[in-house]
């Protein structure tokens, strides 16, 4: 689906002149998008460990439209590197966050991911274009909705997306190579640990809302074992729902 969507990409462009010259526009951006991304790797190095990311997953990040992922009227902003609102309370990462949480999943080909807190999108069609297969869930049922319905029209058909509180993950998908919370909890889910598969990994922002948060890479060994390291500081708006 995703060759024919590209075809069809190609063929518009070639039609309308207009559409060419705003692709070639966006594709200016999304190179610039991808060298800040770089810079903030390296200014960030002392925390993270990393001079910079892995070339699959800024590869998959500059294959994505990211553009299409926020609200028209914030189109022209879709790559600078910060984040941006996308209605309801809810944003859409900064580029850099975005990329780091990936790379830290250190994510393989047939990998089954466990998302929580859709969004746009945007986080799961980057990790579409890494993994075998996306479970994603959202609990504003709008956002659910456009979700859902943005990444079936792209064409993303590895993602799995619904409503719902994401909590208590999927059990009947579980165990999960890799798991990502895009949202702020005030502690690790006993239900995401417990359906996370021996060697995956999950990345997690933990903390109280509206107040700095640590991101935490938790990795659960051959036997069992959980261990957390906590990466650098950040900000992101709170996890929701009964817990």
């Amino acid at each position: 689906m995703r060759a024919f969507f590209t075809c069809g990409i190609v063929l518009l462009l070639a039609a309308h002149p207009a559409a060419a010259a705003a692709e070639a526009h966006y594709a200016e951006q999304r190179a610039a998008m991808l060298h800040a991304i770089d810079r903030d790797a390296i200014d960030t190095a002392g925390y993270t460990g990393r001079r910079g990311f892995d070339a699959r997953v800024m590869a998959a990040i500059g294959a994505v439209p990211r553009h299409l992922f926020v609200p028209a009227d914030k189109a022209s902003r879709a790559y600078d590197n910060r984040p941006l609102p996308i209605g309801y309370g809810q944003t859409i990462s900064q580029p850099y966050i975005v990329a780091l949480m990936t790379d830290l999943l250190d994510l393989g080909g047939g990998d089954v991911v466990f998302e929580l807190g859709t969004g746009s999108g945007y986080q799961a069609a980057v990790l579409s274009g890494l993994v075998a297969e996306v479970y994603t869930v959202e609990i504003v049922p709008e956002l659910a909705a456009l979700a859902a319905e943005r990444l079936a029209r792209l064409g993303y058909d590895n993602i799995t997306a619904w409503h719902g509180d994401g909590y208590y993950g999927r059990p009947e998908k579980a165990p999960f190579d890799a798991i990502i919370v895009t949202a702020a909890a005030s502690h690790v889910p006993p239900p995401l640990i417990a359906q996370l598969k021996p060697g995956g990994r999950m990345v997690i922002p933990v903390g109280a809302a509206f107040l700095v948060q640590q991101l935490m890479l938790i990795e659960k060994t051959a036997e069992g074992d959980i261990l957390t390291r906590h990466i650098l500081p950040v900000m992101f708006v709170p996890l929701t729902g009964e817990r």
